[in-house]
């Protein structure tokens, strides 16, 4: 098997256990918060990062993993702001009407592509534009039924968008920047981020449901599901360091939308939701963009493939060819000072 077809196996492994993971932690959660009132989302995560780093530390114990330190600075304000985002998120929620925080997780991917545009010089053509515009309309007509505005919740929206770019957009670049993997990038980041939402979970649960976490009644079930549910977390918050790192934060974000139109269709099966002919309409209309999507990054990649093999292959002929060897090596004059023009080199190819 060549590199290329397992570097496209494990993309397709990690996209898929991105999915199941996350849907089951989705209907999961939703028994705990909507059937047994543990309504404490925030503090919920806090300890899903507590549990995915304990997994970590016995995954590296196990040696299953190398542990490997790069920047503090960079791990640290990493962590916080990935924690920011996750409680910035469950404020807008608590702030907005629900149709007014989908909105709110739609706007994620434009500003994600403007983002990447203008400060990583990062080009997307009109084709992958266009299946995200069909994308983000599809999944704008299942999940958006009403849009109450207000200051505050707006404000709180605004600040969850950019936040939640930037920390998946840093997740993407630290990895090929610091050269580490997602699982050790995970282990680093972890404390942080649980740390942060630990302390300020409870003031935020407090704020939204006029409820406190410690107070609550954990009855045998209730300890159950938030056990459970921080099990599955190791695999979603995995996964998703595991998808960003081998793809872009813009797939991710359009396979979040996937997960959210698996979880109405379950919703419907499963837990018998109500469903209307604006569910349908929109779940299709998004899974039309999301094969339109994933076709255009296909034929992309593919030709960025080829490229790279032809570049590769023209290096292989000069360095087979003496002649071609010479006049790449030959000295010439600049100005009247001899310089040598360097061939081909592995730093032309990583450019």
């Amino acid at each position: 098997m060549s590199e290329g077809q397992r570097f496209q196996l494990g993309t397709i492994g990690a996209l898929s256990l991105s999915v199941v993971s996350s849907v089951s932690i989705v209907i999961c959660n939703k028994a705990l918060i909507s059937t047994l009132g543990f309504s404490f989302a925030t503090t919920l995560t806090s300890w899903h990062l507590l549990v995915t780093f304990c997994s970590l530390h016995v995954a590296l114990w196990l040696k299953l993993f190398e542990h490997k330190p790069f920047d503090p600075r960079a791990v640290m304000g990493f962590g916080i702001l990935n924690g920011t985002s996750i409680g910035l998120l469950n404020l807008s929620l608590g702030f907005n009407s629900v149709g007014f925080y989908q909105m709110t997780k739609l706007a994620i991917i434009p500003c994600t592509v403007l983002l990447e545009t203008l400060f990583f010089r990062k080009k997307f053509s009109r084709n992958i534009q266009v299946s995200l515009g069909i994308l983000l309309l599809g999944v704008g007509i299942a999940t958006v039924t009403d849009l109450q505005l207000n200051l505050v919740g707006s404000v709180l929206s605004l600040l969850a968008v950019v936040t939640t770019c930037i920390a998946q957009i840093m997740t993407n670049t630290i990895q090929k920047k610091f050269k580490v993997s997602s699982t050790q990038l995970l282990y680093q980041s972890c404390p942080y981020q649980a740390i942060t939402l630990f302390v300020t979970g409870p003031f935020v649960d407090g704020l939204l449901t006029n409820l406190n976490v410690f107070a609550f009644k954990y009855t045998p079930q209730v300890l159950a599901f938030i056990v459970l549910s921080c099990l599955i977390s190791v695999s979603v918050n995995f996964s998703t360091f595991l998808v960003i790192g081998k793809t872009s934060p813009v797939t991710y974000q359009v396979l979040g939308h996937l997960k959210t139109c698996l979880v109405l269709a379950f919703g419907y099966v499963l837990l018998h939701d109500p469903f209307s002919w604006r569910n349908i309409l929109g779940i299709l209309v998004a899974v039309v963009g999301m094969v339109v999507y994933s076709y255009y990054c296909t034929i992309e990649s593919q030709q960025k493939a080829s490229e790279a093999a032809a570049q590769l292959a023209q290096v292989k002929e000069s360095e087979s060819d003496p002649l071609l060897s010479v006049e790449n090596g030959a000295s010439v004059l600049t100005d009247g000072v001899a310089s040598k023009v360097p061939g081909w080199n592995s730093k032309d190819l990583q450019a």
